[in-house]
């Protein structure tokens, strides 16, 4: 399995598109059953290849990236090649970010002394999705990149 098993609620949440995923290999419902129930390892196999379809699905698709911590702020911008990176830091603990006090006293303190900024750019290891997946389990959110966006112009200028 190259990513992870979706849970529970995500495969009922997938259900017609399993249903369709077996109907592709001419499982049919009565099939599938038996399997499940006389060969549980193969019934294993085909909900993590399902699982790996759904997420590569997934990956192709992320253009932004977004993980809030305490303290700091990765704002991630995924391109062809490489991810654009744009980071914030407290140089202090005088808030939590992850509230919406927190969130607001940055917004007020922005050009503050107590934040830095950094900006980078990295390359893609051989494997994009599985990089890209790697910050999702480590707490990175998928977005629309509003929060990008307004840093990246405020950057800019």
């Amino acid at each position: 399995m190259k990513y992870a098993r979706l849970t529970k609620e995500q495969f009922e949440e997938l259900h017609q598109e399993f249903i369709n995923f077996l109907a592709t290999q001419s499982i049919t419902a009565d099939e599938w059953e038996d399997i499940k129930k006389n060969k549980p390892e193969a019934a294993e196999q085909e909900l993590d290849v399902f699982s790996d379809l759904v997420w590569y699905g997934v990956l192709s698709k992320v253009e932004y990236l977004e993980h809030i911590s305490p303290n700091q702020i990765h704002l991630f911008k995924c391109r062809e090649n490489d991810m654009h990176l744009i980071a914030l830091k407290l140089k202090e603990d005088k808030t939590d970010l992850t509230t919406k006090e927190g969130f607001q006293w940055l917004r007020d303190n922005l050009l503050s002394d107590d934040i830095e900024f950094f900006n980078a750019k990295k390359d893609y290891s051989e494997d994009k999705h599985q990089d890209i997946f790697k910050l999702i389990q480590q707490g990175a959110n998928i977005t629309k990149g509003e929060l990008f966006q307004y840093f990246e112009k405020l950057i800019r200028n």
